[in-house]
């Protein structure tokens, strides 16, 4: 399964949610009623006094069941008002403490590594990243309406319980939740069951308050109490099923992918083990957890294994290890019931230190056959993991440092916009010491010089090393930010690949970060009904990567002719600017998952035709990719401007 097939199949469950959500209110009012039509006795009366009394109440059962729906109605839109604010606010409501880029901590910084290192390789942007420290148990999850506002939570248990193998595994799995789609179902799923769990919760205060209370009616409210506690107890069973029928066969997914592009098998099934083997296993204390519980790595409540909402441990174990038998986790259970694993002990004696190759020549070019590349989305395999392992190692720590920091990561962006032009520099100094003040100016003047001698490759990583610290900027702060960053590349009148990149990529993946529910949108338009934007868009690549208008010329037919061969349309008589794709973007983001996939086969043609794509096409391509919702890990390179590229 593709990662275009994984989206369909996430629409599907989004689908059948809905269904069962109707079908768990329909059943709870149907309680509710038929428990009225019990206290009113009308099942006493025989068959012609069961309708009349039925009729004679019928009334108070539509009063019943119009409060009953108002009440999970406006329960489930409440809570999913609250979770608008994406996977940092439902880490914080857990608890999680924030990975900061400056933490001195050495496991903070182990993890921080990590889940730049696997972002850097699904081509995803680098989510905030959380620690629930009050939890003892192995385990994580990933929440979020969409991958810019994306965070990751992992407990203190797996940070100090795991090696960095395992950790890599399990970040590996929690990624996987973001790429396949999960993440945004999960989130539906929380708010959703919300409403249905809040008469059981409502039942369960009224109850706490009516027992200290002295009235002559606290006898009837104590009672009523109680039944909304039965009613809500009914949800949570409901509610657990329906976890258990949408969630289930996910986490086996996650666990395939995880291992498809990390190193090993091993990590993620030596994890599980030690999720099996520590006491206190996969296990969540706080009183957040059943409404999480379908979103975690591991089981975080303890349910009886037809209720959860993940697979048998054992289970997903041998999935991964298929001579694995249970008894193998019995000397584990007792060898770390007297010293519980250190992962960070493990590292030193494992020696997990990373070895990485070194980046390719400034002017490499791009191995990647362009019938392959819509298959490469979403799709992570191990050589993009040692690409990314190499690309995090070798950006020069000042400068990721600086990118990680609250202080300087404007400067860093701003400095990265800057020309080499002496004079046009100096007239950027000058917009952002006017705009931002002259100490902002001095630090983007300090950056530029760091930033003279870093290899191209490392440009837009290290940006996306910096956009979760901008996210965590003032709103004010960030709309005067990118005002001047528009500014800055618009200085000099032109606009030149990488700009159009990265001010694109700000803008999607840290701007429409800050209301991230109301950016994302399903895929249903058809390639057809989108003519002149893909138009736009092969021509601006046909152009940029030919040097003559001849051969971009061809090169659009070619990538015209995979993408709607039955429709005939004209090759633009001027050059397309790259700014013309802004209106593009609206109408080919909600393209559907097929549309995607030859849409991204034929950019590859066109941008290929020439047997050559260099460093920034390669850029504009991820950056399209992403805009598409379609993350296109780093690209295989070959060899330098003088050698053939592509078999």
């Amino acid at each position: 399964m593709n990662f275009f097939e994984r989206q369909q199949a996430v629409r599907a469950q989004s689908r059948r949610l809905i269904a069962l959500f109707v079908l768990a209110v329909a059943g709870i009012v149907f309680v509710v009623d038929l428990s009225l039509l019990m206290v009113f006795g009308v099942f006493n009366e025989g068959p012609q006094g069961f309708w009349e009394n039925l009729v004679a109440h019928r009334g108070v059962l539509a009063v019943a069941s119009a409060l009953v729906l108002a009440v999970i109605g406006v329960a489930s839109l409440g809570r999913m008002l609250q979770l608008r604010g994406g996977g940092a606010a439902v880490a914080r409501e857990l608890g999680g403490t924030q990975v900061t880029g400056d933490t001195r901590d050495p496991g903070y910084r182990r993890l921080r590594n990590v889940v730049e290192e696997v972002a850097i390789a699904s081509a995803l942007p680098v989510p905030e990243i959380f620690v629930l420290e009050q939890e003892a148990g192995i385990n994580a999850f990933a929440a979020g309406w969409s991958a810019s506002d994306a965070a990751i939570a992992v407990t203190r248990g797996a940070m100090d319980r795991l090696n960095r193998d395992e950790l890599q595994g399990v970040v590996a799995h929690e990624f996987s939740h973001i790429l396949n789609g999960d993440m945004r179902l999960n989130i539906r799923l929380m708010g959703v069951l919300f409403g249905i769990l809040v008469l059981g919760l409502i039942g369960r205060k009224v109850l706490q308050h009516a027992r200290y209370s002295r009235s002559r009616n606290s006898s009837q409210v104590m009672l009523a109490a109680l039944a909304l506690m039965v009613f809500g107890g009914i949800g949570l069973f409901v509610g657990r099923l329906i976890k258990a029928g949408v969630s289930r066969q996910r986490e086996f997914l996650a666990d395939a992918s995880a291992v498809q592009f990390t190193r090993q098998t091993q990590g993620l099934a030596s994890a599980l083990k030690k999720v099996g083997g520590v006491a206190d296993g996969s296990r969540l204390v706080s009183d957040q957890t059943e409404q999480v519980s379908h979103m975690l790595f591991g089981d975080g409540v303890g349910y009886a294994s037809w209720l959860s909402s993940h697979p048998p441990l054992n289970e997903r174990i041998k999935a991964l290890e298929p001579g694995f038998v249970a008894a193998q986790l019995v000397p584990m259970r007792k060898r770390w019931e007297l010293h519980p694993p250190d992962g960070l002990a493990e590292d030193r004696a494992l020696g997990l230190a990373e070895s990485v190759a070194d980046l390719p020549p400034a002017d490499a070019l791009i191995a990647e056959r362009p019938a392959l590349m819509a298959a490469h989305v979403g799709s992570p395999a191990l050589d993009d993991y040692r690409r990314a392992a190499t690309i995090h190692a070798d950006m020069p720590e000042a400068l990721a440092r600086a990118a990680r920091s609250h202080e300087h990561v404007v400067a860093l962006v701003l400095a990265l916009l800057h020309s080499h032009d002496s004079s046009l520099a100096a007239r950027q100094l000058a917009l952002v010491s006017e705009r931002h003040g002259a100490d902002v100016a001095e630090t983007v003047a300090s950056q530029v010089a760091a930033l003279r001698d870093l290899h191209p490759l490392l440009r837009l990583p290290l940006a996306q090393l910096a956009f979760p610290a901008l996210r965590r900027r003032p709103r004010p702060e960030l709309d005067m930010f990118n005002a001047t960053v528009d500014a800055l590349i618009h200085i000099d009148g032109q606009l030149d690949l990488f700009e159009y990149c990265l001010a694109t990529l700000l803008r999607t993946q840290v701007m429409q970060a800050l209301d991230p529910s109301q950016h994302w949108q399903a895929g249903k338009r058809k390639l057809v009904e989108c003519i002149v934007s893909l138009r736009d868009l092969l021509a601006v690549l046909a152009q940029q990567g030919h040097a003559d208008a001849s051969s971009a010329r061809r090169a659009f037919v070619a990538g015209w002719h995979r993408l709607l061969p039955q429709v005939q349309v004209e090759y633009p008589a001027a050059a397309v600017s790259v700014r013309a794709l802004d209106a593009a973007w609206p109408e080919l983001v909600r393209l559907g998952p097929a549309g995607k996939t030859v849409l991204i086969e034929a950019m590859a043609i066109a941008a290929a035709h020439d047997d050559r794509i260099t460093l920034a096409e390669a850029e504009l391509l991820r950056t399209v990719c992403a805009l598409l919702q379609c993350p296109l890990p780093p690209l295989r390179f070959r060899g330098n401007a003088s050698t053939p590229v592509l078999d």
